[in-house]
This record gives structure tokens, sequence and C-alpha cells, in this order.
């Protein structure tokens, strides 16, 4: 794995909290990351990403910046951009590759241009996908730049009425066709597809299933035939690359098993994976040998400007 040891004593600052929906699950996953890169030998400043964030950067001084945000402001190229303009080096994806990804439909957009399969999607007012179905049931309607199954609402088949959003929905939401089958994700390091995770809840994989002990059960590698995961592994990496992400992304799949590889749907690709002791890129990489303090260590390796 690529990396330097000119900065096995770096000073990185781990940024986490923020504003967005998924403020507590970045306070997780940076706690995490701090206590990890502390002990791969880092000296280590936790900072909760304020609007002062500018200026505690400019006092700190940090070597390289761990980016343990979630959400919009976190993930969406908005604090990459204050990376780049401070010239402080930092972890996971650029300004580019994290605007695309954040952006469910601009996303399917790059997916379908690089012939990976995706389900028929468009955006729409709030309002009006309260008044009326847009698309004929079944279909799902969540926030097109948020994460963690924040505010995901299922119409199913044959249901009479539209879904009666939140007030707390943006006013312009997505909707897709509901993709049936295997909740699958497969993470991208670098250049390599680590692993297959098979994802087992009682329903959907919403944020409780995705944060709580014992909310899902995660079968590593996935019972899939080689084929399929094959497949899959292929699309996860080219999906990194066709968004241009940089060190550690994770994609999400369906997989309708009575379709065989033509039954394989993407859904989206998340280029600040959750890193808390249920998340999925770390028992992936630890499945591939990768323990998470190496895994913190190498991403700090990896941390650049220019991204």
């Amino acid at each position: 794995m690529a990396g330097s040891s000119d900065r096995a004593a770096a000073r990185v600052a781990v940024l986490m909290g923020g504003f967005s929906a998924e403020r507590e699950v970045s306070l997780s996953s940076g706690r995490e990351c701090a206590t990890a890169l502390c002990a791969a030998g880092f000296e280590v400043v936790e900072v909760d990403a304020g609007r002062d964030l500018a200026a505690r950067l400019q006092d700190l001084k940090p070597d390289v910046v761990f980016n343990a945000l979630h959400g919009r402001f976190g993930e969406d190229g908005t604090v990459q951009g204050l990376l780049e303009w401070l010239r402080i080096p930092y972890t996971h994806s650029g300004v580019l590759a994290s605007a695309m990804a954040m952006d469910k439909e601009r996303s399917k957009q790059v997916y379908r241009a690089a012939g990976l399969p995706v389900v028929p999607s468009l955006v729409a007012d709030r309002d009006e996908v309260r008044a009326r179905h847009v698309m004929a049931p079944p279909y799902v309607v969540k926030p097109f730049n948020e994460g963690s199954s924040v505010g995901v609402y299922i119409v199913n088949e044959g249901s009479n009425q539209p879904p009666q959003l939140s007030d707390e929905m943006p006013a312009r939401v997505m909707v897709e066709a509901f993709a049936p089958g295997r909740e699958l994700t497969c993470a991208v390091l670098g250049d390599r597809a680590l692993a297959v995770t098979d994802i087992l809840t009682e329903g959907w994989y919403d944020y409780t299933a995705k944060y709580s002990v014992g909310g899902s059960r995660h079968v590593i590698p996935a019972d899939l035939p080689a084929e399929i995961s094959a497949v899959i592994m292929d699309y996860a990496l080219r999906a990194h690359q066709a968004l241009g992400c940089r060190g550690l992304s994770r994609t999400d799949f369906r997989w309708d098993e009575s379709r065989g590889p033509e039954g394989l749907i993407l859904l989206e690709t998340n280029t600040q994976p959750g890193m808390t002791p249920t998340s999925l890129a770390p028992e992936q990489a630890a499945h591939c040998g990768i323990s998470f303090p190496d895994l913190c260590k190498w991403l700090v390796e990896d941390a650049s400007c220019d991204r």
C-alpha cells in the first residue's frame, strides 16, 4: 500500500461533528479515528467543525486533516474547498468527486455514462411528491444530498396515497424506482476493491440499523456466486474511478437474485464512509488484513491537496 513514512510523527487534525443531519455519527467516527491514529503514533487534535473552522485550523497548523465528517458541508465538497484554500493536505476525496457523489442524481448521470447499472430516477419538488405519485410505485423518496438513510420513504406497490413527507425534508427530493433484492456493499481503498458485505436487517437498512449495535448483521465475505462478487467489486472500483474518488469510498448495491448479473443495481457511492465500530468499510479492511489503526494511518499517508 502506498504511503510516505515522513508523516510518522505528523500532527493530524481529525474533523468531526459539524452541523449536518449526521453530526452524531460523525462524532462517533471521529473519536474512533482519533484513538486509532494515536495508537499509530500520530499527534492528534480532535476538532468539532464549527463555523470558525478556518480560523481554528490556521491556529492549530496541522500537517494533515483527517476528514471524519459526514453529510452536508463535510462530504459535499464544501470543507474540501476550504482545505484546498488553506493548502492543508486532507484525506478522502476532493472537491469535485465529493460534490458529485453527494448529489445523488448527478452521480447517477456519471454512473450511466460509465456504463454502470442504475434505476430510473428524478428530482422533484417536495410538495409535488406529497400531492401525487410522480413515479409509478414501488419507489423510494430521499434527500438528494444527504447520506446515512436520513429521511428515506418507501412507497409500496399498489399504494393509493403519495408519501406524506416531513417538513424536515428538503424542498427538492430524489425519487427513484425501488430496487428489490439483497443489500450489498463494497469498499474501495486507493485502487483496490476490498470485499463484498451482505447487510441483513429486519426490514429497511435505515439510520438505526446502520449505527446501532445489533441493528444489522454484516456477512463478510457475502455468500454469493463468485461471478456476482467479482462484478460488484468491478462496479465499485469503476464507480470510484468514474467519480474521481480518492482514498476510501464505499458503493452500495441491490441484487435481485432471480435475474443473475442483470439484477445488480448500483445505488450510490459514499465518499466519507462511516468509521464507527459497526461500520462496513473498516470491517472490510480488517477482512483483508488491514487493522483499523493501519487503515487510518494509510489514509493520513495518502492525504494531499489537489485531490
